[in-house]
């Protein structure tokens, strides 16, 4: 099948990107590089169409999508500190971006499995998060993420098989800064010797979800008879940013002690997904946990240099 990945450059389009060609699809990369890197995706770059193009761009977008089965929508912008200064960009690039490609997914009648956020919920009224509780976006980009879904439900209601997955801590190879970018930080710091800088108390929980098992349930997505709705992508378990920073020391065989600093405005105190949804209706469940991961990349300093760089 045909398949276009916007932001196919990107932490994790780049590695639906390569599981896909590995499976036999076509795949055109539509990315703009102003986030992705080119360099992600060098062992499929002759196998693979690339565009550079930005998604606000329609008719590029246009010319690009006409012939797709199917688009896996990862272009954004996703850092929740820099949403707060540049708002108006971030509504413009997540929000009318994303509904340009709604629009040709009307207009051609492919289907759209895309990157939704668990940071829609805010700080949620309790533990663990279904898909139907109450959201409470505390932070610019979390807002772009739930007006996505609003738009998502409105061409939902015109047609449109649309997908959002509520991707919560994705980690992995190759991530960036934006998707559980502290373990990027803590590993960096404590691989050079020094104690990891956690900002505030560090019992802030996070639920860490692998971007081998994201790839997954994007693919389950695309491929399942369920046309619209929200899945979160999670884990059903936590760690906290403390236990974590603990762990790569440990893991790295050092005594050091973890720096605090000050608390980040718009940082969700927890998350922790309810993922009973996903398994049901998309026969989905994650394999990997980032305790054993984490130890067996730094104790075997396997594909350690790809979340360092």
């Amino acid at each position: 099948m045909d398949f276009v990945i916007t932001g196919g450059a990107g932490f994790i389009g780049s590695h639906i990107a390569k599981h896909l060609v590995s499976t036999g699809h076509h795949v055109t990369i539509f990315d703009d590089l102003s986030n992705g890197k080119k360099d992600n995706l060098d062992s499929i770059i002759n196998k693979i169409e690339f565009v550079n193009g930005d998604i606000r761009n329609f008719d590029l977008l246009k010319n690009t999508l006409k012939d797709t089965d199917g688009v896996f929508h990862e272009a954004a912008l996703a850092s929740v500190q820099e949403s707060f200064s540049k708002q108006q960009e971030y509504h413009d690039v997540n929000v009318n971006g994303t509904e340009n490609v709604l629009k040709l997914g009307k207009e051609f009648g492919f289907k759209i499995v895309y990157a939704s956020s668990s940071s829609i919920y805010g700080n949620p009224a309790k533990i663990p998060i279904e898909e139907d509780d109450p959201k409470n976006p505390i932070n610019p980009y979390a807002q772009t993420k739930l007006d996505d879904e609003n738009l998502a439900i409105k061409y939902a209601q015109m047609g449109v098989r649309v997908i959002g997955l509520r991707y919560f801590n994705v980690f992995g190879e190759r991530q960036s800064r934006a998707y559980a970018g502290v373990i990027k930080k803590f590993v960096k710091k404590v691989r050079n010797g020094e104690p990891p800088i956690i900002n505030g108390d560090g019992q802030q929980t996070r639920d860490f979800v692998y971007v081998g098992d994201v790839v997954q349930a994007n693919v389950l997505a695309m491929n399942s008879n369920v046309d619209h709705g929200f899945f979160n992508i999670g884990t059903n378990s936590t760690i906290t940013v403390l236990e974590l920073a603990n762990l790569i020391i440990d893991s790295f065989g050092l005594s050091l002690k973890p720096i605090h600093g000050p608390e980040l405005p718009g940082d969700v105190k927890i998350t922790k997904a309810d993922i009973s949804r996903a398994k049901k209706l998309l026969n989905w469940e994650p394999k990997t946990r980032i305790e054993e991961w984490l130890k067996s990349t730094i104790t075997t300093r396997t594909n350690l240099d790809l979340i360092t760089d």
